[in-house]
């Protein structure tokens, strides 16, 4: 028997199950959206947003329902006024108007049969021209025989599957507390087998706050903090990426219908189809084309929590981020509004101020200014390689990021200290956190290469990268810019930092001055030995 719940324009298919959290779409319900593909004449879309979308299958909220709303005099972040944890995201991306929460695939991936024994014929989503990470052979000895929840649709009797997941991929709810012990930390958990692209999945219980409550975590509450990989032929991408995800944990600890903050360049078409956006975490792991799981590994960090204010904070703040990142006011940045700073902001704006770990170093950042600027002969190159240098760490790299929401995370659970938690929502973290969990996903094998750990440092970057730029594997991308008709308020306001820094150019006042006074002691010098060879 099949079970069947409308969403507007088409349906989600769904076959019976138990778990009520996979009618879920993050903290909301799948019944508060409807499913949209093109123009939504009836929808509080910001035109923005709706051109970004307008080829893509969405989940919008059902009409006369709170939707997130933004200021349009603030940026990003900093709008946090009277956050409403009821509004709803203005758009997810599902990619898929159908849902099916278990089938198996047979060998060849070209039957899918659910638990009550339904078969149905399988297609593959077609495949993006310039993506590189796809389904091959190596997927079909993956996934054969394993329980899946897959996203796509129905053409008469079979299914074209555009986004796969394992259902072996959840959180062990009957584990025993494993805290890090001896010389472990979050980094060699994330360093494990080069970040552990073939290795086993792994889901670690790292606290609860009393025996066996983790084991209670079923229905709950919260928020992963996720951190993927290096892709391993890509040399731009060694520092892989960082999003906060939120979500209620299923009944045996499901996570793929949870939803993720994907902050992502906007301004670049990319080579597999990925756009930014609050989308469900099987979507921004193993969607067939964008899927991040087909081409690194993963983890992610855990935090269930007993009530629910927290993580409904930080999704109605960043549902809020999202929306600005549309409207164009905030605009990424690989350096300075990347995916770790601009997710680490929502954090620390909400009241959670997660420890800084500083910069790589000014007077290395001025230096490289100058060297890059006069051999590649661009103040653009130069601005951009000062920026990796003197960007506080937490806000350049995810890996970083994740290091230190993670560690500051254990802290508070294990010391039930809130110094670093300002605000009167956060400060109830110590007495809300239940358990918190270890996850690493390994890399779905597929045509791209295993991807590695991503790494801590501009150093660390530099070793894991060829020492010849000319060698460097890079993926070309297309740009994508947001029609300026559709830029209003702050958008055509940029905030844009001067192309030489001020401190370089102090850098090269006191290099020239120092040099001026080698010269000048070296003239005096020869003066003065000259004096002393006068008769």
């Amino acid at each position: 028997m099949r079970r069947l719940f409308g969403v507007g324009l088409s349906l989600v298919t769904s076959f019976v199950h138990a778990d009520a959290s996979l009618d879920n779409l993050g903290l909301y319900t799948q019944s508060q959206f409807q499913t949209m593909q093109g123009a939504c004449p009836q929808c509080t879309l910001l035109p923005q947003t709706l051109w970004y979308f307008h080829n893509e299958i969405v989940a919008v909220p059902q009409p006369g329902l709170p939707v997130s709303h933004i200021a349009l005099n603030k940026r990003g972040a900093d709008d946090t006024e009277a956050l409403d944890a009821n509004a709803l995201p203005e758009l997810v991306w599902t990619g898929s108007s159908q849902y099916w929460p278990q089938m198996t695939l047979n060998a060849n991936a070209t039957v899918a049969t659910s638990a009550e024994g339904e078969r149905l014929g399988v297609k593959l989503v077609p495949k993006i021209a310039t993506n590189r990470s796809y389904w091959n052979a190596d997927t079909n000895d993956f996934l054969n025989g394993l329980a899946v929840s897959i996203r796509g649709k129905l053409e008469d009797r079979t299914l074209v599957i555009r986004t796969v997941w394992p259902k072996a991929f959840r959180l062990d709810l009957a584990a025993a507390q494993q805290p890090l012990h001896g010389t472990e930390t979050l980094q060699t958990l994330v360093q494990f087998e080069q970040g552990g692209a073939r290795s086993a999945y792994q889901s670690r219980l790292l606290w609860e706050k009393s025996p066996g409550i983790a084991q209670q975590s079923a229905g709950k509450p919260a928020l992963g903090i996720l951190l993927n990989g290096a892709q391993g032929d890509d040399d731009e991408a060694h520092g892989g990426h960082f999003a906060l995800a939120t979500g209620v944990v299923g009944k045996e600890g499901d996570y793929g219908t949870w939803l993720v903050n994907n902050y992502y360049n906007l301004a670049t078409n990319s080579e597999k189809g990925i756009i930014a956006g609050v989308t469900p975490f099987d979507k921004y792991m193993g969607d067939l084309n964008s899927g991040q799981a087909f081409y690194r590994p993963s983890y992610m960090l855990v935090a269930v929590f007993n009530q629910p204010e927290i993580p409904q904070q930080i999704q109605a703040l960043n549902n809020r981020v999202m929306q600005h990142f549309y409207h164009h006011d905030l605009v990424y940045d690989h350096a300075l509004e990347n995916c770790a700073g601009i997710s680490i902001d929502s954090l620390r704006q909400l009241g959670w101020q997660v420890p800084l770990r500083g910069v790589e170093s000014m007077l290395k950042a001025s230096a490289a200014y100058w060297y890059v600027a006069a051999t590649e002969r661009s103040l653009q190159k130069g601005r951009a390689i000062y920026d990796y240098l003197n960007t506080e760490m937490t806000r350049l790299f995810p890996a970083v990021a994740f290091d230190a929401v993670g560690n500051d995370l254990l802290k508070i659970a294990q010391s039930g200290d809130p110094h670093n938690l300002t605000s009167a929502t956060m400060q109830g973290m110590p007495q809300q956190l239940q358990a918190i969990y270890f996850v690493r996903i390994p890399q779905i094998p597929s045509s791209r290469a295993f991807g590695l750990a991503p790494v801590y440092s501009f150093g660390q970057y530099l070793q894991q990268a060829p020492a010849e730029r000319s060698q460097w594997k890079i993926i070309p991308v297309t740009p994508n810019p947001l029609p300026e008709k559709l830029k209003s308020g702050l958008a055509l306001e940029p905030q844009t930092p001067p192309l030489v820094p001020l401190s370089a150019i102090f850098f090269l006042i006191s290099v020239i001055g120092v040099v001026w006074l080698l010269l000048w002691a070296l003239w005096k010098r020869w003066l003065k030995g000259i004096h002393k060879q006068d008769p």
